[in-house]
């Protein structure tokens, strides 16, 4: 959430109603949960805005920055919005009316139209059919297999055949970002290959020439970017000096040197693919697709792509591609159990309630998601068969992880 943002959106009339119910501009918030969209939809409401759609995306099986749930998958957050939706829609039209009628601005008798939308890891027909009829959301959202879309996104060629050489363990949930945030992230970008050139010169991190991210104020008033050659200066210098012991030290010195520029890094797929100057003389490009592109393996039109996402043809290859929300389910289980190794001090109750309310709502998904396949149907049958094959596997893994969990957890104790 960004009150500073809101509290200047509330100063502008382009997001006012006008007389005949419509909106110059539409505002549309991006959501983890229906607790989160109700949050923010009541805060712009006191503000008199109206959030005309709220889109729901994967935390996990997604593009870009990812930002987990404590475990809540997107089945059964759909299921909530489905039921919920109306009454959403009321209680925030009426904070929406009372803010109004204090402003002395127009206000309409009904409710206005807020569409529910949903995006992350669709790649099928099939999948998105299922979303549409069973989940009536209002429509979908498909990222990544656009990279593989010229006409739609530009990426320059060598990055491109990455996109389409790229397997599951290419594409890696990163620390990438100098944000602090999770990255999706696909490794063996001609990015990482500068940054790593950087380190072996002896000068790791970037020049620093955009700025967009230069938010850290550690070393003064002065903000800089995590994956500048300032900062990472700065931050070696200060690492020498605690004294660690080996591991450590090479722990904390990884994760300084694992930060990578993003304000260059992704502008320079169309930079190169333009052949237009380089920053700074800095030609790596980074993409950061969600993990559903592994199952997308090659260059096509924008008329295919339609056609395959509207049913008239096909172009995923790979017949073991899992359903999006099993691939969804496998990708938060991998996140837990690498919470559990990040997890300093097992002992600690307050790590051990947060392992143990992430393992609680997996468990709930996936029973969830165990009554969902009853609901397929004849026309969703390979779903059915697809997302039935891999819940036992998963939930499998996450109970063993659990129990060597608590048996470390006791052992620590």
């Amino acid at each position: 959430m960004n009150p500073r943002l809101f509290g200047y959106m509330e100063k502008l009339t382009a997001f006012d109603v006008t007389e005949t119910g419509r909106f110059h501009k539409k505002i549309v918030v991006k959501v983890s949960d229906f607790r989160s969209a109700l949050i923010q939809g009541k805060m712009l409401a006191k503000k008199g805005l109206w959030v005309s759609e709220f889109r729901i995306e994967s935390g996990l099986n997604c593009g870009g920055h990812a930002f987990a749930t404590d475990g809540f998958l997107l089945g059964p957050i759909l299921e909530e919005f489905k039921a919920k939706k109306e009454e959403l829609r009321s209680t925030l039209y009426q904070i929406y009316v009372d803010a109004l009628r204090q402003k002395n601005k127009v206000v309409l008798p009904e409710p206005h139209e807020l569409k529910i939308t949903v995006q992350g890891g669709i790649g099928t027909h099939e999948e998105d059919r299922f979303l549409r009829t069973y989940y009536q959301v209002d429509g979908t959202g498909w990222g990544t297999p656009f990279l593989l879309v010229p006409e739609a996104t530009t990426v320059d060629e060598a990055t491109l055949q990455k996109l389409c050489a790229a397997s599951e363990h290419d594409i890696v949930l990163s620390n990438k970002s100098p944000l602090g945030v999770r990255f999706h992230y696909l490794k063996g970008s001609t990015a990482e290959a500068e940054r790593l050139a950087a380190i072996q010169s002896g000068k790791p991190g970037s020049p620093c020439t955009e700025k967009f991210l230069a938010m850290n104020t550690e070393f003064g008033d002065k903000p800089l970017c995590t994956a500048s050659r300032t900062y990472q200066k700065r931050k070696i210098e200060q690492l020498q000096g605690m004294h660690l012991p080996e591991a450590d030290y090479k722990k904390q010195l990884n994760t300084i040197l694992d930060k990578e520029c993003l304000c260059v890094g992704l502008s320079n797929a169309a930079v190169t693919a333009y052949k237009l100057k380089p920053f700074k003389h800095l030609a790596g490009a980074n993409v950061c697709p969600g993990p559903n592109l592994a199952y997308f393996n090659r260059i096509v039109s924008l008329r295919t792509m339609v056609d395959h996402i509207y049913g008239r043809g096909n172009i995923v290859a790979r017949v073991d591609r899992p359903h999006m929300f099993l691939k969804e389910l496998t990708l938060y289980v991998d996140y837990w159990m690498g919470l559990l190794e990040d997890t300093k001090t097992l002992a600690d109750q307050k790590s051990k309630a947060f392992a143990e309310t992430f393992y609680q709502n997996l468990q709930e998904g996936i029973q969830y998601y165990r009554n969902l396949t009853e609901n397929f149907g004849d026309e969703f049958s390979s779903m059915k068969e697809k997302v039935e094959a891999g819940i036992s596997e998963a939930e499998h893994t996450l109970r063993n992880a659990w129990h060597g969990f608590l048996d470390k957890v006791l052992v620590t104790a």
